[in-house]
């Protein structure tokens, strides 16, 4: 999986400017990912890279469109030192992998990133590097494709009743 590495602050606006706000379908909005911040993002990405932030990446505003556009342009994770606390919800919601890894700084653009959040760790080229631990329910939201999805699974558990106890 290839690295598409971005500094500090990345803010929604720069992952899908707020003109584009209009548009729901993930696909669609991947057409405009980082466009203004990085042209070639949209063009290049690949089914399965990976975007690497810095400290505080998906501030600004409040919105789904982000990570949205982030699926839709076929990545799965975004790895970064830290989140803004909205974009980090928001990315489990809609089924986007946030992972925490305190060296994301050192993981150069265009780097190969092998996961293994299992054991708790990054491999980039050959080196690893510790990620903060993924909680299962987290997880399951995400491998549900997200929050909905999940709530979906749900309905379908049986729930104890006192008539049943």
């Amino acid at each position: 999986m290839r690295a598409w590495k971005f500094g500090d602050d990345i803010d929604t606006d720069a992952i899908i400017p707020g003109r584009f706000l209009t548009i729901y379908d993930p696909e669609e909005l991947a057409k405009h990912a980082f466009e203004g911040t990085r042209d070639d993002y949209a063009k290049k990405v690949k089914k399965g890279d990976i975007v690497v932030g810095g400290r505080n990446f998906g501030c600004g505003s409040s919105r789904e469109h982000a990570p949205l556009a982030l699926l839709g342009s076929g990545v799965k994770v975004v790895i970064a030192q830290s989140f803004a606390r909205i974009f980090f919800r928001n990315a489990v919601n809609v089924g986007l992998l946030p992972v925490v890894c305190r060296d994301a700084g050192q993981i150069s653009d265009g780097a190969r990133i092998t996961l293994n959040l299992p054991k708790g760790f990054i491999e980039v080229d050959g080196k690893q590097f510790m990620t903060e631990p993924v909680p299962d329910f987290m997880k399951g939201i995400v491998d549900a494709g997200g929050l909905v999805e999940y709530a979906k699974g749900l309905e379908k558990v049986p729930v104890c009743t006192k008539s049943q106890q």
